[in-house]
């Protein structure tokens, strides 16, 4: 189920990026377009036959688990951005723009960066699974390490959770309340990612559902509202006023 769930997600964020080329290469909401691209990459990342790959090409020590990090990151940040504009909700866009916002993403990079490279990571192992038992150390090291990862993406998520919430409600196109849902959806996922460690073991692979339900419900809500800022535009040249 993990990886029908995947490639699925990996196939939506490629197809979407790939149709949003042309209105990129015309300057139309670029940072959207980074936002599918940045998820395709995620994702690509994450699956393991290119995980391992990739790492191999990096040294087998794990580093492709720290570009993930960031990757993530960027993607959380350009999309909470420009979620929190289309929405005007201009105290969104201060938390996770402004200072406060950039500080957040500084203290929590330094700190994702400095576990990582205090932890005994070599040896490729596709969500640091196969290196957190080598000592209660380096156990402790990698489980911190994997919290900070997920703190900046819960931040930007409870940031935005009110006003995708409240776009639900309004009297909006369909099209965008229903893309508005998709993308609370997404951002209650994220921000759920805090509460991990509660989740039993027997049942741990709950952690990446979330996580790729996260990232589908952001990429489909992202599309439905674009789909709908394409419609409004055609309506606006068959009828113009």
């Amino acid at each position: 189920m993990i990886a029908i769930l995947q490639w699925t997600t990996l196939a939506v964020c490629a197809l979407v990026a790939i149709a949003r080329i042309p209105s990129a290469l015309r300057g139309e909401n670029r940072s959207i377009f980074g936002v599918f691209v940045l998820s395709t990459v995620a994702i690509l990342l994450s699956i393991d036959v290119s995980y391992r790959s990739i790492d191999a090409w990096l040294g087998s020590e794990n580093y492709t688990n720290l570009i993930l990090r960031f990757v993530v990151y960027g993607t959380v940040l350009l999309a909470g951005y420009r979620i929190a504009k289309a929405f005007a909700a201009r105290k969104s866009v201060r938390l996770i723009a402004g200072p406060a916002g950039m500080a957040v993403l500084a203290v929590i990079g330094i700190a994702t960066v400095i576990l990582f490279l205090w932890a005994d990571t070599a040896g490729t192992a596709t969500g640091l699974s196969g290196v957190r038992d080598r000592s209660p150390q380096n156990a402790a090291l990698i489980e911190s390490y994997a919290a900070a990862g997920r703190l900046y993406p819960a931040y930007v998520a409870v940031c935005i959770l009110p006003a995708t919430f409240v776009a639900m409600g309004q009297q909006l196109p369909r099209t965008i309340r229903i893309g508005a849902l998709l993308l609370t959806v997404a951002f209650a996922a994220m921000a759920s990612g805090s509460f991990f460690p509660l989740i039993p073991s027997e049942v741990a692979y709950l952690q990446a559902v979330i996580n790729y339900t996260a990232v589908l419900c952001l990429a489909l809500g992202l599309a439905l509202i674009w789909i709908s800022s394409l419609m409004a535009k055609r309506e606006l040249r068959l009828n113009p006023r």
